[in-house]
């Protein structure tokens, strides 16, 4: 992975993530019963496309959509289409924006309406999750202090995490090295540097850690049918 260093490259690196986060909120807001989940994508894209930055996610490796919208035992990847969200349903939106040569990537796990217990925990224990990774990517710690944090958040809430796919580093290339999984032995891995940007994605199964990619050859799913959040 590069290092950011110069102010042009933090400038480009904010300014993706920026409209990352505008656009997951313009998608965020309408999350709701009988929204089909190909509108949230064309919501998306035009956001994008207003703020100047175009998906760092559609054409990548063939993936056909601007966004990746997962419901409820679908993990990561899953491809906007017609399907109806419904009452009931958590919905993980995976967004990236590429902006001027540097990339964004952010994703987010909402409730569709009322939820169960179940899947109200599992929200919560993700987002935590992250914030107590984002928490540990400071200057002098090392990588799986990141993993680790994530991991005993989602064990300590009764959870288990995604073994097969990982948070990474981010910035003139929408993946980039390290590698990091939602597990590991705190105080091990690599010296983390002050200048290192990471998309760290909590991954948090309400019931096994296997997964399965359907055969769409992109829809990770949850081996067990239960439900996932990102």
């Amino acid at each position: 992975m590069i290092l950011i260093k110069s102010k042009r490259e933090i400038e480009k690196l904010r300014t993706s993530s920026r409209i990352t986060a505008e656009v997951m909120e313009v998608v965020a807001q309408m999350v709701a019963p009988g929204v089909a989940t190909e509108a949230l994508d064309t919501a998306a894209a035009e956001h994008m496309r207003r703020a100047g930055g175009r998906s760092a996610f559609k054409g990548y490796r063939d993936y056909p959509a601007h966004i990746c919208v997962s419901v409820n035992d679908e993990v990561v990847h899953g491809i906007p289409g017609a399907r109806v969200l419904r009452a009931g349903d958590i919905v993980s939106l995976d967004i990236g924006v590429e902006y001027d040569g540097y990339c964004g990537d952010m994703a987010r796990t909402l409730a569709v309406g009322e939820v169960n217990e179940i899947k109200a925990r599992l929200i919560d224990a993700t987002r935590r999750a992250g914030e107590d990774a984002i928490a540990q990517a400071r200057d002098g710690n090392r990588l799986y202090d990141i993993s680790h944090a994530i991991e005993s958040r989602a064990c300590e809430s009764g959870f288990s995490v995604v073994r097969d796919y990982v948070g990474h580093g981010i910035g003139a290339r929408l993946h980039e090295e390290p590698q990091i999984p939602n597990y590991g032995t705190p105080h091990t891995g690599p010296r983390l540097k002050a200048g290192m940007t990471f998309a760290i994605e909590a991954m948090v199964n309400s019931g096994g850690s296997a997964v399965r990619v359907q055969p769409d050859g992109w829809t990770v799913v949850t081996r067990d049918g239960k439900p996932s959040a990102h």
